[in-house]
C-alpha cells in the first residue's frame, strides 16, 4: 500500500522541483520590489513573464542591477523547469501516477475488508499459505516489505500491502481490529515474534499463527501470544516419516484438509447456547449423522480438552467446538442446523465447484 523506494525518490524529486520553482518565483518578486523599487503587482507580473519566457517587454526600464538579476532569474527558471519536465516525464514513463491510482484503489479495498486474514510474509511458506487461503475463498491480505515479492503476489490476484508487518502502524492500516486471524510467516523468528506481540496488543481476540525455525523460538512465540506455532522443518520431517510409514493415511488427510478438488471437507463449528438448540443433549439425541450425513470427528471443550472420536453418549456443552467431516452440502446443512454464531477461527464451508 506504500510506494516503492524508487517511486518514493521520484516523488521527492517532483516535490523538490515544485518547491524550487515556487522559491524562485518568491525570490523574483522580492528582487524586483527592492532592487527596482516597483510595487508588488508589477514585481509579480515581471516575475511571471520572466520565468515563463513569454517574451513580453519590461514593465519598467530596468537598471543594470535589475538586468543582471533578470538574466540570473531566467537561467535559474530554465534549469528548474527543465528539471521538472524531466522528472514528470520519468514519472509518466515509469508509471508513477498509475501507481498512485493503484494504491488509492488498494486502500479502498482494504477499508472494505472485514473478518479477514492477514498474511505477513510472502516467501516460500507464505506463498503456500496464500494459495490455500485462495482455494478456500476467504478474504485475506498479504503484507511484505519486498516490492518484487509483492509484485508476484499481485500478479496472482492477491490484495497486498508494501510495509513492515512488525509495526503497529502497518497492522492498523490492514485492519487488525477487524481481522479474525494473523499468520506471521516472515523470514526471521524475531520478526514473527514482534508481529505477534503487536497484533495481540492491538487485537487481543485475534487468532495468531506463527512460523518458527527452532524449538526455542516456538516456545518464545507461544509465550508472546501465538495460538499456534508451526515449524516447517519439524512438520516437514513428520510428514516425510508419515509418507514413508502410512502413505494412504497421509493421502487421505491431505485430500480433506487442503486443495481445491475435494469431495470431503473438515470444518469446525462453535456451540453457542444462545443460538444452538442442542446444548445439554448427547450426540445420539442430536441425530447429526442421520439429519445431515456429517460426521463428528472430535470435540474441543472450552477448557481445552479434546475428545477424539466422541461416542453417542457425549454431551454437548456451551463453547464446544465440533470438528466435523463431510461433503460441502452436508457441512452446510449442519451449519444451518446448529444455527451457531461462528467463532474467530470457524468459517462456513465453501461451495463445491458444481454448486458455484
Amino acid at each position: 500500500m506504500a510506494l516503492s523506494k524508487q517511486f518514493q525518490e521520484l516523488r521527492r524529486d517532483l516535490i523538490g522541483g515544485v518547491v524550487a520553482f515556487i522559491s524562485l518565483a518568491f525570490i523574483g518578486v522580492i528582487g524586483y520590489h527592492f532592487l527596482e523599487g516597483w510595487d508588488w503587482l508589477d514585481s509579480i507580473y515581471m516575475t511571471v513573464i520572466t520565468l515563463s519566457t513569454v517574451g513580453f517587454g519590461e514593465v519598467h526600464t530596468l537598471q543594470q542591477d535589475g538586468r543582471i538579476f533578470t538574466i540570473g532569474l531566467i537561467m535559474s527558471g530554465i534549469i528548474t523547469v527543465g528539471y521538472m519536465v524531466n522528472r514528470v516525464s520519468d514519472a509518466v514513463i515509469q508509471g508513477y501516477f498509475k501507481e498512485i491510482v493503484r494504491i488509492r484503489q488498494q486502500r479502498r479495498v482494504i477499508g472494505r475488508l472485514d473478518r479477514h486474514y492477514i498474511l505477513c510474509g510472502f516467501g516460500r511458506t507464505g506463498k503456500q499459505v496464500a494459495l490455500e487461503f485462495a482455494a478456500e475463498e476467504i478474504p485475506f491480505i498479504v503484507v511484505d516489505q519486498d516490492a518484487d515479492t509483492l509484485k508476484t503476489a499481485e500478479e496472482m490476484g492477491f490484495v497486498t500491502c508494501l510495509a513492515d508487518a512488525t509495526l503497529d502502524e502497518t497492522l492498523i492500516k490492514v485492519g487488525i481490529d477487524r481481522a479474525i486471524c494473523i499468520v506471521a510467516s516472515l523470514p526471521s523468528d524475531a520478526e514473527n515474534l514482534y508481529t505477534i506481540l503487536s497484533a495481540k496488543s492491538l487485537n487481543p481476540k485475534i487468532r495468531a499463527v506463527a512460523r518458527a525455525s527452532t524449538e526455542e523460538a516456538m516456545q518464545k512465540l507461544r509465550r508472546g501470544g501465538a495460538d499456534e506455532v508451526i515449524s516447517p522443518y519439524i512438520t516437514g520431517g513428520k510428514r516425510m516419516a508419515a509418507a514413508a510409514l502410512r502413505p494412504q493415511v497421509l493421502d487421505f488427510v491431505d485430500g480433506i484438509v487442503s486443495g481445491t478438488n475435494r469431495s470431503f471437507y473438515i470444518e469446525e463449528y462453535v456451540i453457542d447456547e444462545q443460538l444452538c438448540p442442542f446444548v445439554g443433549q448427547t450426540l445420539i439425541e442430536t441425530k447429526f449423522r442421520s439429519r445431515t450425513g456429517a460426521l463428528v470427528l472430535a470435540i474441543r471443550r472450552i477448557d481445552g480438552d479434546l475428545i477424539a472420536g466422541p461416542s453417542g453418549e457425549t454431551i454437548l456443552h456451551n463453547g464446544d467446538r465440533l470438528i466435523c467431516m463431510g461433503t460441502a452440502e452436508q457441512l452446510r446443512h449442519l451449519n444451518q442446523l446448529l444455527s451457531s454464531k461462528e467463532g474467530d477461527s470457524a468459517r462456513p464451508p465453501r461451495q463445491s465447484p458444481e454448486e458455484e
